[in-house]
């Protein structure tokens, strides 16, 4: 009787207990932008309160990482630059483009030291250049030198992550470095860094948000609505550059200089995947097929998820 009577009473206590909050896990990278800014503001927490779901938040030293991550199971949602998502797809990983970022222009570059012999893109011919495989800096150098008439193969990659690159720059073992703000205005900060070329002109890289094709299926109103959080921040943070700095800069771990001139030379935000976005990530696509980076074409949009904006 003493046995039945726990366990009735353990019953009895499990039953008084709210039910386990869903979670919502979300990979974010160091230098994130908005979503490093919604981590801090608890803006998400607050949004997702109501329907009882808990936000957690998973760290990541690039997209290609995360995107492994979601592949996994271990997340739901995260945002990269171009490139992750092409070449997970292209290792069959089911990834959904569910918003993007307008495409940055001068906050991603190659970059030289001051010194350096090096001023065109042509230049670095048979030269050491130091980037993370598979993000957005491995498709700025691709797109640079196939305008100059060159391809990967006619350079010398060697792939690192902005830690260690930024080690191998200073160090002089590699002849330039492309790399994302706000480790590009660090760079330009602390060396003096020369841009050899950035965006300009070149093949336009949107970032992208992007989730599992189960939490779309299961959850879009949770898609939506972590999406029209990061609207909403977004044109808060357009025209609110001094308490963002105020804000990143112990976020992120850089002087509130750096953040500034990040902040200065790209437009927050997210939109819509419509058509013209995905016949430029297409275009992404095709060109790291035809440079042989990926062992196999693919279509992005099939992969696209329409956002209906509040």
């Amino acid at each position: 009787m003493k046995k039945i009577l726990t366990v009735l009473l353990a019953l009895l206590l499990l039953a008084a207990m709210p039910a386990r909050a869903d979670t919502l896990r979300i990979g974010f990278q160091k230098g994130g932008g908005l979503l490093t800014m919604l981590k801090r503001q608890g803006a998400v927490e607050k949004a997702f309160a109501p329907a009882g779901t808990a936000v957690k938040w998973i760290e990541f030293p690039a997209g290609p990482q995360m995107l492994e991550a979601l592949n996994a199971g271990s997340i739901d949602f995260g945002t990269t630059g171009a490139p992750p998502p092409v070449f997970a797809q292209a290792a069959g990983i089911d990834v959904v483009y569910v918003g993007a970022e307008p495409p940055p222009v001068a906050s991603e570059a190659i970059i030289v030291k001051p010194g350096s012999p090096i001023r065109t893109v042509a230049q670095l011919k048979g030269k050491r250049i130091a980037f993370a495989k598979g993000s957005g800096s491995h498709l700025l150098l691709v797109a640079a030198l196939d305008k100059a008439g060159l391809t990967i193969r006619d350079v010398k990659p060697i792939f690192l992550g902005p830690s260690e690159a930024r080690a191998a720059f200073d160090g002089g073992s590699v002849d330039a470095w492309v790399v994302w703000d706000p480790y590009l205005a660090a760079a330009q900060k602390a060396y003096g860094a020369r841009v050899v070329a950035d965006y300009t002109g070149l093949l336009q890289a949107n970032g992208f948000y992007l989730a599992s094709r189960a939490f779309v299926q299961r959850s879009p109103q949770a898609v939506a609505t972590l999406l029209d959080e990061i609207a909403k921040a977004g044109k808060w943070a357009n025209t609110h550059r001094q308490e963002m700095v105020a804000m990143m800069a112990p976020q992120v771990g850089v002087p509130p200089d750096v953040i500034a001139t990040w902040l200065a030379r790209q437009t927050a935000g997210v939109v819509p995947v419509n058509a013209a976005i995905v016949a430029n990530q297409q275009k992404v696509a095709d060109l790291f097929y035809r440079e042989k980076l990926i062992p196999r074409p693919v279509t992005i949009a099939t992969q696209a998820w329409t956002w209906q904006r509040r």
